[in-house]
């Protein structure tokens, strides 16, 4: 099994669950549809293709119910469809997907068939679809991702471990430079605070180099010689492409087009703990917090989005009776922030630990993160976990 962050002694907070992932919370099921195809000269409509779909699903496939959720945003620069019927009724129905910044549309038609046929009986249906914009190494325009791999990531999530890096929405995306996408990280609370678990995914495509931190060390300004390249000159795209010129020359041309540090996150919280929309909103406020530990500053075109539900609850419903419903005390509930701001943290950087470096459209090359310098860094700071 691929190392993860913890693996290689980087330091984090709180308390993982056994799979450190967002699966630890009870009944979350995710899958994938990875689409890697091609190599060289970007040709819309043929490729080369670096893309896919995340799904996740809060309560697994067998279980239509609605679950309580909410969502926060640290700046509006991206989409997550449904957004506005969730802040009106405070309840998720159905799976999360997450995307390329283009094909938002067809992921969310197809997630509507695909709950239709199982047995979601709404009138009517807005799933939460969101994304991040694969367009440096992925043939974004190209319009790769058909209902069948929507239907392949639904219908393939499961429980238990699941990959990292580029694999689904993931598959072309990068942080700080460095090749990620997707990872993941979970925490559980102690006993005395109810054991619950709080389970974090992450789909990261954001940061520039310099501002990257790990346990409060500016480890990107001593990392600053690899960067983002084009492995061929001469497939550089020239006029309107000026983003890529941008990218590789550390955003120091006075150029228009996308800096380094442009880019988005999307963070799906999920957790055991009975929380209600008023409180999961709070929560969704907190991914922020990890990723500024990190170095993320929420940049001028970023999408940095959050979603948080809660799985408990489980007789939640629209329609019938009035029914009780548990409440998590208020005053207590800093330990779930701490909880989803640690869990943030780690996921993001399993998702750039697992990621491999990427060639792309047009000779795009991403590098990987130097796991042994970062590693040698962190042990002169005396910041290296060993294990005994």
């Amino acid at each position: 099994m691929t190392k993860r962050a913890r693996d290689y002694g980087i330091p984090f907070s709180g308390t993982p669950g056994p799979l450190n992932a967002i699966t630890d919370v009870p009944g979350v099921e995710v899958g994938y549809a990875t689409i890697w195809e091609g190599a060289g000269k970007l040709e819309v409509g043929k490729g080369p293709v670096r893309t896919g779909v995340t799904a996740i699903l809060p309560r697994g496939k067998a279980d239509s119910a609605p679950c309580f959720g909410a969502w926060a945003s640290l700046n509006h620069g991206g989409e997550m469809t449904g957004t506005i019927w969730l802040d009106e009724r405070g309840l998720c129905e159905g799976p999360v997907l997450i995307t390329n910044t283009h094909q938002v549309g067809v992921v969310r038609d197809a997630a509507i068939t695909w709950m239709r046929r199982n047995a979601y009986d709404a009138l009517y249906l807005l799933p939460i679809v969101a994304e991040t914009y694969d367009g440096l190494l992925n043939d974004i325009d190209g319009g790769h991702i058909k209902p069948d791999h929507v239907f392949e990531a639904l219908d393939s999530a499961r429980d238990g471990p699941i990959a990292e890096g580029s694999v689904g929405g993931g598959t072309g995306m990068m942080c700080y430079e460095y090749k990620a996408g997707t990872g993941t990280a979970s925490r559980v609370l102690p006993a005395e605070q109810g054991g619950y678990t709080v389970g974090v995914l992450v789909q990261t495509n954001y940061g520039e180099r310099r501002s990257l931190r790990l346990g409060g060390i500016r480890l990107g300004e001593r990392l600053a010689d690899d960067r983002p390249r084009f492995a061929d000159d001469a497939l550089m795209p020239q006029g309107h492409d000026s983003q890529y010129a941008r990218w590789v020359s550390g955003g120091k041309r006075p150029q228009t087009g996308k800096d380094a540090g442009d880019g988005s996150i999307i963070v799906i919280v999920v957790t055991d703990a009975p929380l209600l929309p008023h409180q999961l909103k709070r929560v969704a406020k907190r991914p922020g917090l990890g990723i500024g530990r990190l170095g993320g500053l929420g940049a001028a075109l970023s999408g940095d989005i959050f979603l948080a539900l809660s799985t408990a609850n489980q007789e939640v419903s629209e329609a019938g009776n009035a029914r009780p419903v548990q409440h998590f005390p208020n005053l207590n509930i800093t330990a779930i922030f701490e909880a989803a701001i640690d869990a943030t943290e780690e996921a993001i950087v399993n998702a750039m630990v697992a990621a491999e470096p990427t060639e792309g459209a047009n000779g795009f090359f991403v590098p990987a993160i130097p796991i042994e310098r970062v590693r040698a860094i962190l042990a002169e700071h005396h910041l290296l976990e060993t294990k005994e």
